[in-house]
């Protein structure tokens, strides 16, 4: 018998597709209390996913075990976010209470709103194809619906990726993604 594992994060965005990750034991799960934003910051021209407090809010996402507990690897691989505490906001499968954990983009990393920072195609395809895979049809337009910052243009990079984990899409994935961001009125850029 595997012994139960004690600290867990929560994913919101890429971790969502299984095609971007080797953690075998994710598991859907909701987290209360936030909502996702796209948050421009003076780290890089594309703005981060990330989350904010909202106390009627809600988002979907999968939680997955920390490798090896070593909270210090993964902070480091989520070094624009702040590591907070949010196991008293998920609803998860779980029989044990874990210890859980969100990154969030901190207000001193965000940069103000416009400029040059941008949104990347090939990352909104990626996060959209798992919010379908994971949660449906339903799970994807409440990740759109769920999420601020669509004011900022999107770069269209799909031919040739600049996410490093970008994913091919099926015709209609491609399509959901296309209406969603039509509806939003989103500014496409070429890249």
């Amino acid at each position: 018998m595997t012994a139960p594992v004690h600290a867990y994060f929560f994913g919101y965005g890429s971790l969502v597709n299984r095609d971007t990750h080797s953690f075998k034991q994710a598991h859907p799960a909701r987290l209360n209390g936030w909502r996702r934003t796209w948050r421009p910051t003076s780290l890089r021209e594309v703005a981060f996913l990330s989350v904010t407090r909202d106390e009627d809010g809600w988002i979907d996402g999968l939680i997955a075990p920390v490798p090896d507990a070593d909270w210090h690897a993964l902070d480091i691989r989520e070094g624009a976010y702040d590591r907070v505490p949010a196991e008293h906001m998920v609803d998860h499968p779980l029989p044990q209470r874990p210890q859980i954990a969100v990154y969030s983009v901190p207000d001193t990393h965000q940069h103000a709103k416009g400029g040059d920072h941008h949104l990347l195609l090939s990352y909104i395809d990626v996060v959209v194809q798992g919010y379908l895979r994971e949660f449906g049809a339903a799970g994807a337009q409440h990740f759109f619906d769920t999420t601020d910052g669509w004011e900022a243009p999107v770069l269209d990079d799909r031919a040739a990726p600049h996410y490093p984990r970008a994913c091919r899409l099926t015709g209609e994935e491609r399509d959901t993604v296309d209406a969603a961001l039509d509806r939003l009125g989103v500014q496409m850029r070429r890249a």
